[in-house]
Formats: structure tokens, C-alpha cells, sequence
């Protein structure tokens, strides 16, 4: 899938996990809050309580409304982070195995074009995806201001997410028996050819 289109479709991905948790979390703890801030004058009658139960639901979905939003689009600015790191790394792979060299940093127009694409389509793996998390979890800790301990830990979380989410993908790409850089034909073609070049060669013995 081309790069646009996964980052358009892993930003509303991500502000929706960000905005349903946000949401969900923020809509709880506003209702125990206005509960607690009403605990000493709840209501006696039956249209009380309705007024009551209606302001805290009108009170809850305005706060888990904001905090949703706010969740959702710190998500997806993170996400777009992930993903962009992903692709500077797979342009970095794929254009260092056409040619470049440190001394040729600034460009690549002394490369030749189809076979930079093609580097390029090459390095998109699991290695990538892996140096993407690690690199998005330094930048985590950085801005959270973790301490040395915490931040090691988010860079190994960071890690092994991406490790497990690049080889997930290669799987889906061997299942659609498109390329992977580490490997050009899925597993079950190679098995499907071997099984039918050894029918072929049994057949031609038979013949013999």
C-alpha cells in the first residue's frame, strides 16, 4: 500500500482509539466527580432525579467529548510520527542499496530512478517498522521527560511494537504474494513449485 494512503488511513484509525479511550475514561471520571461534587443534596422526587441523571449526562459527555478530542489528535500526531520515521527509513534503505553514499548525501539525482523505486520497495520490512518504534519511543520519553530507566523501557516497548507490527505486515504481503525485501516469493509458492518440478521430474523418468 502506498505510503499516503496508509497514513490516511492510520490517522482516523488513531483518533479513534485515542478519542473512544479518552472519551470513555474522561466521561467516567467526570460522573463520579458529579456525584460526589452533588453528594449533599441529591434530590427527594421522581422529576429531581431525572434533572439530576440528565445534568450528569450532559456533564459527562462534555467532558469526554473535549478529552476525546484531545486524546484523539495527540494519537494521531504520534501515529503520523511512526509513520513518517517509517518511511524516511525505507527512502534511506532503498537509496543507500541504489548508490548513495555519505559523500552524495544531498541528493539523488545522480541515481538512476528505477532502480531507486525499486531499492526502495525492496526495504520496506520489518527492519524498518522496528527502527520506527525505537525511534518514535526515545521521542515519547523525550517529550515526557522520562528518566534514563523509563525511557530505556519505552524504547524497548517501542521496539518490539514495531517488530511485531512490521512482521505482521510481511505476513499480509507473503499472503497477497507480493515482495518483501528479505525474501522475493512467499513460503507457499516455493513449496507449490518444488512440488510440482518433483512431479515433473518423476513423470520424466517414468517416460525414460
Amino acid at each position: 500500500m502506498p505510503f499516503d494512503q496508509r497514513l490516511l488511513l492510520a490517522d482516523p484509525l488513531a483518533f479513534l482509539c485515542g478519542f473512544s479511550l479518552g472519551s470513555a475514561n474522561a466521561g467516567r471520571m467526570a460522573a463520579l466527580r458529579f456525584r460526589a461534587e452533588n453528594a449533599h443534596r441529591l434530590p427527594y422526587t421522581q422529576p429531581g432525579w431525572y434533572l439530576y441523571h440528565k445534568s450528569k449526562n450532559y456533564y459527562r459527555m462534555r467532558a469526554g467529548i473535549q478529552e476525546g478530542m484531545r486524546k484523539g489528535t495527540f494519537l494521531m500526531a504520534w501515529a503520523t510520527v511512526f509513520f513518517l520515521i517509517e518511511e524516511s527509513v525505507d527512502v534511506f534503505r532503498g537509496t543507500w542499496r541504489a548508490g548513495r553514499t555519505l559523500n552524495e548525501m544531498e541528493g539523488v539525482d545522480e541515481l538512476d530512478l528505477g532502480r531507486m523505486a525499486g531499492e526502495v520497495e525492496r526495504s520496506r520490512d520489518f527492519w524498518s517498522t522496528g527502527v520506527a518504534g525505537i525511534v518514535t519511543g526515545g521521542l515519547w520519553s523525550a517529550w515526557s521527560h522520562f528518566p534514563a530507566q523509563d525511557a530505556a523501557r519505552t524504547m524497548r516497548l517501542g521496539l518490539v511494537g514495531g517488530l511485531a507490527y512490521g512482521l505482521l505486515q510481511d505476513g499480509l504481503m507473503y499472503l497477497r504474494a507480493k515482495k518483501v525485501g528479505y525474501d522475493a516469493e512467499p513460503w507457499y509458492r516455493r513449496g507449490a513449485k518444488n512440488l510440482k518440478n518433483q512431479e515433473n521430474s518423476e513423470q520424466a523418468e517414468e517416460k525414460s
